[in-house]
């Protein structure tokens, strides 16, 4: 285990980050990095506390921002006020999109000349980069990376109706049938926008590959929004639905993986965080539950990515932001981070010897993904396409899933909707 490693492991009580609060006051003194996010549950803040614990050891401190509840509208607000009164912190947890509308107005940092030292043109997938970097010009520091086409399944239940691993929608279906047939609720799923996209993304790559995907979500293509493929798809989610239990409207993923867990339901169909779910619950990896991509989807991994974007601040504050990004990029705060996060480092040239038998085959799957060009930016998390288009989807996905409309009604649905978002 790695120093940054045990370092975390002993961290886990004990947070140690500063309460910083978000209401402006001073700015951060020149050896000092304010960093603005929302990982405020035990294991994250620890493995924040990992970071900080490194950059005092380089003589930076940390002046914390921490936003309970996720990157949520109140957090953006004050962003913009520091940032028009020449405020603004040295970094802050971004998504897609929104690292890119910062950078079209010019307030984010160039860290062109550090990542030119460590090469990460060289580590970092070009899927990332997509985000990390505008017009040329490295702008932000990736954590981890979330894939969103995954599939955790109850491996007692499982063996118990001699089940094997799915490897085609027939499978898949035949599975879930039987699963449903002994009592069991077979899919666990919470009725919320979110996550009735988030196996949409699957789905959709499931029926079309990579080809319809990047049409369809990322070319925002009418003939892939609405063209047979799109039908069938929506076929599809209509008979996902036909596995999913009565109550399941409104409930939280992570509530719908407790079903998982506890033996209640066959599968769920979630991105990696849900692991950190099973682990909490003391549950391991190919001994009491299974993690596989969703049928069809294998070799291609859809993604989202956490990454810290960096503000332009002056030239007293300059040397500890750099500090900042370039322990952010280490491949010792890498690991430490994301084997407790349940995500893969976003470098692909990191260790997995701490990961376990979920997270080394993610970290196996993302690289080959990378090279093959298979690495896709999830619809559903805000990385294919803007966020007034993500929810256009959303909205059709959602009511075709609760049954306002049959799958070819959905299909036109979905040309109008993106179309009126843009």
């Amino acid at each position: 285990m790695n120093r940054f490693a045990l370092k975390l492991s002993t961290s886990l009580v004990a947070l140690g980050l500063l309460a910083g609060g978000l209401a402006g006051g001073p700015a951060a003194a020149a050896q000092d990095v304010e960093v603005l996010h929302w990982w405020t549950s035990g294991g994250e803040a620890a493995a924040l506390n990992v970071l900080k614990e490194d950059l005092e050891g380089k003589g930076v401190g940390w002046q914390d921002m921490p936003v309970a509840g996720g990157g949520g509208e109140q957090a953006m607000t004050v962003l913009r006020a520091r940032v028009t009164a020449g405020n603004a912190p040295t970094a802050v947890q971004m998504l897609g999109f929104d690292i890119q509308d910062w950078a079209q107005e010019g307030a984010l940092a160039d860290l062109n000349a550090l990542a030119a030292s460590e090469n990460w043109d060289k580590v970092v997938p070009a899927a990332l980069q997509r985000f990390a970097k505008h017009e040329g010009k490295w702008i932000s520091a990736p954590v981890n990376v979330h894939s969103t086409n995954w599939v955790w399944a109850n491996k007692k239940i499982f063996d118990e109706l001699e089940i094997a691993q799915p490897t085609s929608w027939d499978e898949l279906v035949a599975a879930l049938t039987k699963i449903k047939a002994a009592g069991y609720t077979a899919v666990a799923h919470g009725g919320q926008a979110w996550q009735d996209a988030t196996i949409f993304d699957a789905v959709v790559m499931s029926v079309g590959g990579p080809e319809l995907y990047k049409a369809a979500f990322v070319d925002l293509d009418p003939k892939a929004l609405g063209g047979a493929e799109m039908k069938e798809a929506f076929d599809r989610m209509a008979t996902l639905r036909g596995f999913v239990d009565d109550n399941f409207s409104g409930r939280d993923w992570n509530l719908a993986s407790a079903m998982v867990i506890e033996g209640k339901a066959g599968v769920q169909f979630m991105g990696d965080w849900a692991k950190g779910e099973f682990l909490k619950a003391g549950l391991q990896p190919d001994q009491d539950f299974l993690c596989f991509r969703f049928p069809g989807t294998q070799g291609t991994v859809t993604f989202n990515s956490d990454q810290f974007a960096m503000f332009s601040v002056g030239d007293d504050r300059r040397d500890a932001q750099v500090k900042l990004a370039s322990s952010i990029m280490a491949p010792s705060f890498q690991s430490a981070f994301n084997v407790v996060k349940g995500s893969v480092p976003a470098r692909t040239d990191v260790s997995d010897a701490d990961f376990d038998a979920c997270g080394k085959k993610g970290m196996k799957e993302l690289a080959a993904a990378s090279d093959s060009g298979k690495l896709f930016g999830s619809m559903a998390h805000g990385h294919a396409a803007p966020a007034s288009v993500k929810n256009a989807i959303y909205d059709v996905v959602t009511a075709h899933f609760n049954g306002e409309y049959d799958a070819a009604t959905a299909a036109e649905e979905l040309i109008n909707a993106v179309e009126a978002a843009q």
